[in-house]
């Protein structure tokens, strides 16, 4: 069965009963348990996999996780990598038709920010979007040349967490910038749990689920057998070029119902013949009526798990704010 672990840092708690610090925490139901590690990052923390079982297996009653302040549970720097287009509803949502051809792309992990933090939306930025994402975290190296299969997953990759691609989408289509649009302080909200799978655990990926709302309304709600490349083949198309270390993180696609959509094909063929400066003018004035993207004030809520609850990453909670 997966363990659920939380990082928090020192001298932000709500209570005094977790004064003593920060560290990283096993959770059991609405309370956790700290790790006896001298882990810092991520992949330290991987490392001593024997303490994490050991205080999952404590006796202790521990302390209440409302009164933990979470941090993003990946530590940076570190590589994040992200997988473009890479489900049905998505594709479809973009406009694609016919074979999607895998690709990735990179984002700073200094955009990597905590589950309940404020997105912060750059005074530029007018069309900033969400897209939930399931990240896998990295437990072993995976050299170039690597070709991952099913069985192997429980080799490379150590755990999940939940994600959220946030994107200037102003930025991303008139530049065609992916790394300077989603790379924005704030911009990879992760978190809270970082869950560490047991073998058995990965034959349920495909029945994770993952759901968005916003302001209580739901944009996105769609199971992992809506994506087109599972994790294997991920990490071998990956692995072609790319080495990963323990601790990066791989975000493997959104589903559909993302703020932003392809224009309808009689629309895209007349903007087709419009100069550049035109042509995104039209678009962005189009877009500007669209009332999904995220605003301040916004509240964004997400959530992936199985629906036995056997694999749970938790709850993420971020508001958007302008930056100040």
């Amino acid at each position: 069965m997966s363990i659920n672990v939380l990082r928090t840092s020192g001298g932000t708690s709500r209570s005094s009963e977790a004064e003593s610090g920060g560290g990283w925490w096993v959770v059991r139901d609405e309370r956790a348990v700290r790790i006896e590690t001298k882990a810092v990052t991520t992949a330290e923390l991987l490392a001593d996999r024997a303490a994490v079982r050991e205080a999952a297996a404590s006796g202790e009653n521990g302390t209440p996780v409302a009164d933990l302040v979470a941090l993003p549970p990946v530590t940076t720097p570190c590589r994040v990598v992200a997988q473009m287009v890479n489900y049905r509803s998505h594709a479809k949502d973009s406009g694609f038709s016919g074979d999607i051809p895998p690709t990735f792309f990179r984002k700073a992990s200094g955009s990597v920010s905590g589950p309940h933090d404020t997105i912060v939306r750059p005074a530029h930025v007018n069309f900033l979007d969400y897209e939930v994402e399931l990240g896998l975290v990295m437990g072993a190296k995976l050299p170039v040349g690597t070709v991952v299969e099913e069985q192997d997953l429980p080799s490379y990759v150590a755990g999940l967490v939940l994600t959220n691609d946030v994107s200037a989408r102003d930025v991303q289509l008139t530049k065609t910038q992916f790394y300077e649009s989603k790379s924005y302080p704030t911009f990879t909200p992760t978190g809270p749990y970082l869950a560490l799978l047991e073998p058995e655990d990965f034959d349920r990926l495909i029945d994770l689920r993952l759901r968005l709302s916003v302001n209580g309304v739901t944009r996105q709600d769609r199971t992992l057998a809506d994506m087109i490349v599972r994790p294997a083949q991920a990490l071998t198309l990956l692995a072609r070029f790319q080495t990963l270390d323990p601790g990066d993180l791989l975000l493997t696609g959104t589903p559909g119902g993302t703020a932003l959509k392809a224009p309808p094909k009689p629309v895209e063929k007349i903007a087709a013949l419009l100069p550049p400066a035109l042509k995104w003018k039209a678009f962005f004035n189009g877009q500007a009526k669209n009332p999904l993207y995220l605003r301040d004030g916004d509240l964004v809520t997400a959530t992936i798990a199985t629906p036995d609850g056997r694999i749970d990453l938790g709850e993420q909670r971020t508001a958007v704010g302008a930056a100040t």
